[in-house]
């Protein structure tokens, strides 16, 4: 198997991590990118080469799943910021 999908499966089945399982409207993503356009093509729709839509305040931290809490993140930038809040959620799902 790939080390990939090795690490994605191991995330989808730790129990520390069930926070990933927030729901997510899948029209708040279509929302905000009407009315924040892709940056690296000016698409209203669509992917966005190079960007990932990012929730500012996580979900598991109490973030809102609502455009307005959205915002555009290089690829690079969005990978780092996972990371740090994983380590984040993870804590905030052991004190419970």
């Amino acid at each position: 198997m790939k080390p990939l999908f090795l690490a994605a499966l191991l995330l989808a089945t730790t129990p520390a991590l069930a926070w990933r399982n927030y729901h997510r409207d899948p029209e708040v993503p279509r929302t905000f990118q009407r009315t924040h356009p892709c940056p690296s093509t000016g698409r209203t729709s669509g992917r966005c080469p190079g960007y990932v839509r990012d929730h500012v305040v996580p979900l598991c931290a109490g973030g809102a799943d609502s455009p307005s809490n959205i915002q555009w993140q290089t690829r690079e930038a969005g990978a780092r910021k996972d990371r740090d809040e994983w380590a984040l959620c993870r804590s905030l799902h052991r004190r419970r």
